[in-house]
């Protein structure tokens, strides 16, 4: 059973399963959410129209998606808009709400035609299939979302784009190109992750009325920098003056072999920037540097001694390569009770031994690992297509087996943990895809964990961070070509001050 989160926890916007979707909407049969869902529809249809003239056309299914397209139809039809509905099937045979959709749509004076105007339309709405489709499209439907990618309308999804998949993000071509997806009740993993945010343009949630609960057992949440921003753990606020370095943390950093030198470095940079009181580096290579120019407070030397001194916090694997060294570097860290983020190098050790793995299983620390989907592979003994399928359960799978918190990185990164919640980071863009940028990001979430941050605030923290920074550079002109690891970790330090301020130095600032 899942944990019920903190009252103390971000109030983030909940992601469901299919199921669980079908679950909610059982409960409220009798509400009419299809009305509820084309009334909702149509709003946004009005807004993307923006009083320009022309045609709206609905590319209607043979389900309940096509339901809410007639739904919607017919309210376009009322508010004075040219509207076709393109419909292939019969109508006797749709299910009972859209079958009713459809008669309300033909009594108020609607009609259908089986094939798309050959005029491009000011707007078009794909209500062709929603939630449960996991097959490949029918050749006349292929042949419609053909030809709405081909147009240069706005299109606008309901629910989710044609030909994505709800639970997992994957696509089977043809698929919708939305410029907008209205979505209902609320937010599903497909939209978030994998090829869904390339596919689903502007999503705006529509919850139809329904008091959607809070907590459930696997239920999952979308990470938003606004709202995790606002509880970040109280020692980065720096409220308390009588405090002092160790107030904020040992963070050991493991990694480093010979030509890999600058990966541990990224991370301890990182993480100096985003808070931890000491960070002290060890590498597994003998050209240990004296001092790192850039950063002089890092502490350098070997990584037998960093493990030798200890640390309150430990990440390891940035750059560690997978000789003997890096194997018994990896053995000692997970011997120490200590809270430890698990990345790179050492996650291709951890999938090669299984000693290891059951180390990690049995740690008394919390334990963080940050695979990239080849490192998620390895650690399932499987393959990359077979994650990048479904990176939710992917993740999960790992989470379980390591009893771990797991950072599946990628488009819409999932977190997975190990009591069955799960998040999806809506932050990030693809200024992100260059070399170092996982060894900061374990940096930024060793940071949090030497502050103080629980595991399940330390993943979302860092990871959300993360991608809020590269969108902070984004934003100001800096990204997202060209994005560097020490621009990423001083944007994140700027990000972090301004969240961690008191309204009175907001005020003054």
């Amino acid at each position: 059973m899942a944990a019920r989160p903190s009252p103390h926890e971000p109030r983030l916007p909940p992601v469901y399963r299919t199921a669980e979707i079908r679950s909610l909407e059982k409960q409220h049969a009798g509400d009419d959410l299809m009305e509820r869902a084309g009334e909702a529809a149509a709003s946004v249809a009005t807004a993307m129209l923006a009083d320009r003239p022309g045609r709206v056309v609905v590319l209607a299914g043979p389900g309940n998606n096509g339901g809410d397209g007639f739904v919607l139809a017919r309210l376009l039809r009322a508010a004075f808009h040219d509207v076709v509905v393109v419909f292939l099937g019969d109508a006797a045979r749709l299910p009972s709400d859209a079958a009713r959709a459809h008669a309300a749509f033909i009594a108020a004076g609607g009609a259908t035609q089986p094939e798309p105007p050959a005029s491009s339309p000011a707007l078009i709405v794909d209500a062709l299939f929603g939630l449960g489709f996991d097959r490949t499209l029918p050749e006349a439907h292929a042949h419609w979302v053909r030809w709405a990618n081909a147009q240069a309308s706005p299109t606008l999804s309901l629910d989710i784009p044609t030909g994505l998949r709800a639970d997992t993000g994957i696509a089977t071509a043809p698929a919708i190109r939305a410029d907008a997806t209205a979505t209902f009740i609320g937010l599903k993993p497909g939209l978030l992750t994998a090829e869904g945010p390339d596919l689903c343009g502007t999503i705006s949630v529509h919850g139809l009325g329904l008091d959607a609960p809070s907590s459930s057992a696997g239920q999952g949440h979308l990470l938003e920098w606004a709202a995790v921003s606002t509880r970040l753990p109280e020692a980065f606020a720096r409220h308390v003056n009588a405090v002092h370095k160790g107030t904020f943390g040992t963070l050991g950093v493991i990694g480093g072999r010979s030509g890999m030198l600058g990966a541990v470095l990224l991370a301890g940079r990182a993480a100096l920037r985003c808070g931890a009181g000491k960070v002290r580096v060890g590498f597994v290579a003998d050209d240990v540097p004296g001092v790192d120019p850039l950063t002089p407070e890092l502490m350098l030397t070997t990584a037998t001694q960093v493990l030798d001194a200890g640390a309150d916090v430990w990440v390891v694997g940035c750059g560690m390569g997978a000789e003997d060294a890096a194997r018994e570097a990896l053995r000692r860290t997970l011997d120490d009770k200590g809270a430890l983020v698990i990345d790179a190098d050492a996650l291709n050790v951890l999938a090669d031994d299984a000693k290891l793995r059951r180390a990690v299983r049995s740690r008394d620390g919390a334990t963080i690992v940050t695979p990239h989907p080849a490192e998620a592979a390895r650690l399932l003994r499987s393959t990359v297509a077979a994650v990048q399928r479904d990176r939710l359960a992917a993740a999960e799978s790992i989470a379980h087996e390591l009893r771990a918190h797991v950072v599946l990185k990628g488009a819409g990164t999932v977190i997975a943990h190990p009591d069955g919640r799960f998040d999806i980071n809506g932050s990030g863009n693809p200024g992100l895809a260059f070399a170092g940028s996982g060894d900061v990001l374990a940096g930024m979430i060793g940071a949090c964990l030497a502050q103080n941050a629980d595991p399940v605030a330390a993943a979302r923290i860092g990871v959300c961070l993360h991608g809020a920074a590269a969108d902070a550079l984004v934003a100001r002109g800096d990204g997202p070509i060209g994005i560097r690891g020490a621009e990423l970790a001083d944007a994140a330090r700027d990000l972090l001050n301004r969240a961690a301020a008191t309204p009175r130095e907001r005020r003054l600032g």
